[in-house]
């Protein structure tokens, strides 16, 4: 029996206003097909673990001296490790983020930066988790695969002086977990049940940190941003309809 989004529409439709295009029907297509699955989870996997370290990267560069820094590292690391070195996750490695963490003096946003920060981080491993659950029950190994050109497509055109370049890469954190939700609520009535439902579970928690980031980006601001939040919903729609030579999870329409 395929998923039912109804309960979602409230939450799904700001979204749905905040992007600038809806995933091309061709994409959902080259999703559904069944030897595209092994891809469509381990780069899942890649974009949740991706989600993390940007995270992680955000809080360190702007709310955390190098000390408290480096427990972040520490907590990141097992799931590095079964990315890039195939090591398999251990129980006690999981989610373990060790040392109580106090924002540093001269950046009035850090513990608003860490408080959304962490919350999102500790939910990305989890779905890293997830997914590589799914993944071994329908034995697919973890393999290399290569990234998008989304995100890089979106980066590069943050602006190099502060505040607006943390203003900047807020913005892109919204449009890119905005686009993870849309992605999961289009998929999920179209995939094996066992599947779609998991994808139904992810949306409450993508839509949340889509307006964390937005809401961060505000204050950071400290004033509108509409006007750069139009900007990247151009520079991303353009992505996500632009024919694509790669099939990954955040690829736009396949090429023909």
């Amino acid at each position: 029996m395929a998923v039912d989004l109804a309960p979602y529409q409230s939450l799904l439709a700001p979204i749905d206003t905040f992007l600038g295009a809806v995933t091309p029907a061709a994409w959902l297509a080259e999703a559904c097909r069944h030897e595209q699955l092994p891809i469509l989870l381990i780069d899942h996997c890649n974009c949740e673990l991706k989600a993390a370290q940007t995270a992680i990267g955000l809080v360190r560069r702007y709310a955390l001296n190098n000390e408290q820094g480096r427990a972040l590292l520490a907590w990141i690391k097992p799931y590095e490790d079964t990315v890039y070195r195939q090591q398999p996750l251990s129980a006690t490695a999981k989610n373990a983020l060790l040392a109580e963490l106090h924002p540093k003096a001269g950046f009035a946003h850090g513990q608003a930066l860490l408080d959304k920060m962490l919350r999102l981080v500790k939910e990305e491993l989890h779905h890293f988790e997830q997914v590589l659950a799914i993944m071994a029950e329908r034995g697919i190994s973890y393999g290399s695969v290569s990234a998008a050109r989304y995100a890089k497509g979106l980066i590069q055109h943050v602006r190099a002086y502060e505040p607006a370049t943390l203003v900047d890469k807020l913005i892109i954190g919204a449009f890119i977990e905005a686009r993870s939700c849309e992605r999961f609520a289009r998929l999920a009535p179209l995939v094996d049940e066992p599947l779609g439902r998991f994808y139904i579970s992810l949306l409450r928690s993508e839509a949340r940190h889509y307006q964390d980031y937005l809401a961060l980006a505000e204050q950071v601001a400290d004033g509108d941003i509409s006007e750069r939040v139009a900007f990247f919903r151009t520079k991303e729609a353009a992505l996500i309809q632009a024919p694509d030579p790669q099939f990954r999870f955040h690829s736009g329409a396949p090429q023909a």
